[in-house]
């Protein structure tokens, strides 16, 4: 039988329980961050490559209808995969055609926010300064 320990026996358990449940909060914290990261990283690079394939092969705008199709059927359980997200990701890699740029400052923001950055920014230097902006005052996605 396990007997409980009282949070109040001066032996430094609840500092110890505060202690952890700090190093959980972080630690999920980071992985949630890195896993945006890789995310938007694999975003940019889908959008690179139907760009470029669509540029070198003469390839029209349905090809993004049947990539989202085969996609979406062999991996049924992903999100994003749709014709719609594809044509975001095709524009997101046109919006920031330099990897640099996506890895140090647009990977940080999550993909909605790259979405609207997109969508309501035309001027380059504009859309990477709010991008910037947004990282480091972690403003919302209505502000541009």
């Amino acid at each position: 039988m396990i007997t409980p320990i009282p949070s109040s026996d001066g032996s430094g358990y609840a500092s110890l329980l505060a202690e952890l449940k700090e190093r959980i909060r972080t630690a999920r914290l980071q992985a949630s961050v890195a896993v945006n990261r890789e995310l938007i990283l694999l975003y940019w690079s889908i959008g690179r490559e139907i760009l470029a394939r669509q540029t070198a092969e003469g390839w029209g705008a349905r090809v993004i209808d049947r990539l989202a199709a085969d996609l979406r059927r062999d991996f049924p359980d992903m999100p994003g995969l749709s014709p719609r997200n594809l044509k975001y990701m095709r524009a997101f890699a046109e919006a920031f055609p330099k990897e640099e740029i996506v890895q140090q400052v647009v990977a940080q923001l999550p993909w909605g926010h790259n979405v609207k950055l997109v969508e309501a920014l035309k001027d380059p230097a504009e859309r990477l300064w709010y991008a910037r902006q947004a990282f480091e005052h972690g403003w919302s996605r209505s502000c541009p």
